[in-house]
């Protein structure tokens, strides 16, 4: 008989990790598999597609990563703390894609393009700090890591919520005429840091912690 932590382990976790994987999965099979549902879904701008799903997963796995705390109280599921570190991957795993995409799709993987975007388009320079930001915190999501910084762990860790706003930010901008979307998701994300500063523990989060 498996304990519990052993079934979230080696069953719910490869399943969550499937799951999180399946939006690039798509669009992999929309690249490679001519004259598919798949390759149709992309749309009549495939570039603009993939950039913008890799920017919005982005944002959703950064907000599912902030919910794990509300919802593990709100639902007494201590065990969703297991996924918090998964999640907060993720976001730097879809980032990194997000990223990749604009370079190699729209500037041609030309690195003076990617400098001279960033000093003259604001949105840009907004997400690239974004970026920038959760790389030491991917970097530094060990327990390895935890234990060699210690308090300045936490402290590293809080820019989650620098980075979730400045994520919104850049879409907001980005967004010539529809806002629905992205303001949607600032609400969500408002509510999810009112939630944390009515508990008081907005300063003392860690995102990507595991027990």
């Amino acid at each position: 008989m498996l304990t519990k932590r052993q079934v979230i382990s080696r069953i719910i976790k490869p399943l969550v990790v499937l799951l999180a994987l399946l939006p690039m999965i798509y669009i992999l099979l929309g690249i490679f598999i001519q004259d598919s549902i798949f390759q149709r879904w992309l749309g009549a701008d495939p570039q603009k597609y993939i950039m913008h799903q890799m920017g919005l997963w982005t944002l959703r796995f950064l907000m599912i990563t902030l919910a794990i705390t509300p919802l593990r109280k709100w639902f007494n599921f201590t065990s969703l703390i297991l996924f918090r570190r998964m999640f907060g991957l993720f976001s730097m795993f879809y980032a990194t894609l997000h990223l990749l995409t604009y370079y190699v799709l729209y500037l041609d993987g030309n690195i003076a393009n990617v400098v001279e975007d960033i000093i003259k388009r604001p949105y840009i320079t907004v997400g690239f700090t974004a970026y920038l930001l959760l790389v030491p915190m991917a970097f530094t999501s060990t327990k390895k890591m935890m234990r060699r910084l210690g308090k300045n762990w936490q402290k590293l860790h809080r820019s989650i919520y620098i980075v979730v706003l400045l994520g919104v930010i850049h879409f907001i901008w980005q967004v010539k005429s529809d806002l629905n979307e992205p303001v949607m998701y600032l609400l969500i994300i408002m509510l999810l840091l009112i939630v944390r500063v009515k508990w008081g523990k907005l300063f003392s989060f860690n995102t990507v912690k595991s027990e």
